[in-house]
């Protein structure tokens, strides 16, 4: 029997949520809010037998739901997740990141405490094929990792219904909007906490001349971060949004005493340019210090998936993994304290980045705030 989605928020991502969702045979959108009338008819024209609602409580009223998604403007998450506990609590999909501001954190012990069902929050980077391998073979590899570096070079934030993400209030900085992911990446391969953060970064290129209602964006187009984690190892993060001319967009090494490991991700195939021929495949290197000797893999995607979304098959995979716990049949593999550490570090970050400070963190983080250290 497929499980029934409610969904909240049909943008960009939104809409490839409903694309991998019609690829899934027990998964069916039953029900849609999405405030913008363009956004709204390309919603239905995806999931085209959805009843398309004016609110959270129309859509919350309609008995068929069995869970929810929300894919909606970041700094409207926590409000969304606090009106659904008051309303009906079902079990919650929400987009990274979690939560934009500091501000929020007692709203999310609130939520962790008392949200009586499954809220799993989309860090779709982990189920990146290539992503998943080298988790997967990283121990053994490396023989305990010491050193792990990720590097996203990637084309500029894309234009969004309201320019929501082009100002840092509204999406929390691009240390949050779009580094949260790799810093949840950095805590799950790591299997560790972070304990002090040093960042640099800033906005140099993109979006300078833009203006929306007199205001130019703020949103950082760059940067560097550097983590030491409680467990020993240290990791970086090298972000850049106006390389869009490199082969891959995402790279990721871990490093030990046995060795090293590598994946390579392709950015999404809408861009890859006809003229260089197919997309480039993801792949994975081992390289073993003794005996010496790369070897890679080549990692490919089922190309309906490639279709499906821009996140290299990520989507539809994590929502596989979110029907189970649905059902009672897994659980919750990216929970609350994992969103909230990939804000707060995307945070941290930042402050780091304007402060010119390390950032440290408590052992503790849903009951303090981080602080600076001199």
């Amino acid at each position: 029997m497929a499980v029934h989605y409610g969904v909240i928020g049909c943008g960009m991502m939104g809409q490839e949520h409903l694309r991998n969702l019609a690829l899934l045979p027990d998964a069916e959108v039953v029900a849609i809010f999405e405030p913008d009338p363009v956004m709204r008819q390309r919603a239905l024209a995806a999931a085209p037998a959805a009843l398309l609602v004016g609110s959270i409580e129309e859509l919350l009223a309609v008995d068929a739901i069995d869970c929810l998604l929300i894919a909606s403007p970041n700094h409207v998450h926590v409000e969304q997740l606090e009106k659904i506990a008051a309303i009906r609590p079902l079990p919650v999909l929400v987009e990274k990141p979690l939560f934009t501001s500091e501000d929020d954190t007692a709203r999310i012990e609130v939520l962790r405490q008392t949200y009586p069902a499954p809220i799993w929050v989309a860090m779709e980077y982990r189920y990146m094929p290539p992503v998943a391998r080298l988790i997967a073979e990283a121990e053994a590899a490396t023989g305990g990792i010491r050193m792990l570096t990720i590097r996203e070079h990637r084309f500029p934030f894309l234009q969004k219904v309201g320019n929501w993400n082009r100002f840092n209030s509204r999406t929390g900085g691009t240390m949050v909007e779009k580094c949260c992911h790799f810093f949840d990446l950095m805590r799950l391969i790591l299997k560790s906490d972070p304990v002090r953060i040093m960042a640099s970064g800033g906005q140099a290129v993109n979006h300078a001349d833009e203006r929306y209602e007199g205001l130019q964006p703020d949103i950082w187009d760059h940067a560097y971060a550097v983590v030491d984690f409680a467990s020993g190892a240290r990791a970086m993060l090298e972000l850049c949004m106006f390389a869009e001319g490199a082969r891959y967009q995402e790279e990721i090494s871990a490093v030990g005493p046995l060795g090293k490991i590598e994946c390579k991700v392709p950015g999404p195939g809408r861009f890859w340019p006809e003229h260089l021929g197919a997309p480039p495949v993801a792949k994975v290197i081992v390289s073993p210090r003794e005996p010496q000797g790369p070897r890679a893999i080549d990692i490919p995607v089922d190309p309906a998936l490639l279709d499906a979304g821009d996140h290299n098959g990520s989507t539809f995979y994590q929502h596989q993994r979110f029907l189970q716990a649905v059902r009672g049949e897994g659980p919750v593999e990216v929970s609350l304290d994992d969103g909230w550490w990939a804000v707060a570090m995307g945070l941290a970050a930042q402050q780091s980045s304007v402060t010119g400070q390390a950032v440290t963190f408590p052992s503790r983080p849903q009951r303090q705030q981080h602080k600076a250290s001199a």
